[in-house]
């Protein structure tokens, strides 16, 4: 893969489009402001993304060898110069889309969101769950995003309401999943000194507080149809997901080995596809 391509994590880049798609979907709206929403979005993730290897060269030294960085297939000053760029142009389309529909709140979330991932990738990584909740807020607003520009172009309040909605579920299950990730990749950040949950309280206590987040996550799924805010279609759709989060959450339990949290954390992630799938079809 080219590594300008890699860097910026084209699978979780569009992961977050998906979302602002959700919200078009939900929203029966495909209009150009969202349609730039889009490309708002994956801009801004690429560029967080290559900010954070920027700032995890000396750990994915040692936990990802093959990244772009590491490998020598970038240098640091070129991908820092990238994701700077990949913000700019981000905060540039932030500001159309802020014309288009005569509100200032969408070139607010974009510069807000590019501002957050660098200092995330700079300073708030490393903290003991603050990192993991950035990560998880950064995902829930991108569905915050669509429904404010979609809200703001159509002056309906209840697409507001819902993008908060499920940018609160995805704000959970992200942050249990990240929690997951710092088990998997903890030597590696014992290494560079980084304070992560598992590091400061020991793998098997941010196996429970994983777990728990997932189950507590899940459990509150089914009342997005019990409120009439998704269809039948989304209870039996997103039910797949569940015995998926089920699945993780005991997975992790019983195991914290680097092997099993790849593995949970794929299936998180796999997941969370099916419940982006669930609200889609559950909104028709």
């Amino acid at each position: 893969m080219n590594p300008y391509i890699e860097i910026i994590r084209p699978g979780n880049a569009i992961m977050a489009v998906i979302a602002v798609i959700l919200m078009g979907i939900v929203g029966h709206n495909y209009s150009i402001p969202i349609i730039l929403s889009l490309i708002a979005t994956f801009l801004a993730l690429g560029g967080g993304n290559t900010i954070n290897d920027v700032f995890d060269y000396k750990i994915d030294c040692i936990n990802k060898p093959n990244r772009p960085i590491p490998s020598g297939r970038i240098s640091l000053k070129i991908a820092k110069t990238y994701a700077y760029t990949l913000f700019i142009v981000a905060i540039i389309i932030g500001g159309i889309i802020t014309y288009l529909v005569s509100s200032i709140w969408p070139i607010i979330i974009v510069a807000g969101a590019c501002l957050l991932e660098y200092f995330y990738a700079r300073n708030l990584k490393s903290s003991v769950l603050i990192g993991n909740i950035t990560v998880g807020f950064l995902t829930g607003l991108c569905f915050i995003f669509g429904g404010t520009v979609i809200g703001a172009e159509t002056n309906t309040f209840k697409i507001i309401i819902i993008s908060l909605i499920l940018g609160f579920f995805a704000i959970l299950m992200t942050t249990a999943r990240e929690i997951v990730k710092d088990i998997e990749d903890i030597e590696g950040d014992k290494e560079e000194g980084a304070k992560t949950f598992p590091i400061v309280y020991g793998k098997n206590k941010a196996a429970y507080l994983s777990s728990g987040i997932i189950i507590i996550d899940t459990i509150l799924c089914p009342l997005l149809y019990i409120e009439h805010i998704f269809n039948l279609y989304y209870i039996i759709i997103v039910f797949f997901g569940m015995i998926l989060f089920f699945y993780s959450g005991y997975k992790i339990l019983k195991n914290q080995e680097t092997k099993t949290c790849s593995e949970v954390s794929k299936n998180l992630k796999i997941g969370m596809m099916i419940a982006f799938i669930a609200f889609a079809i559950g909104s028709f």
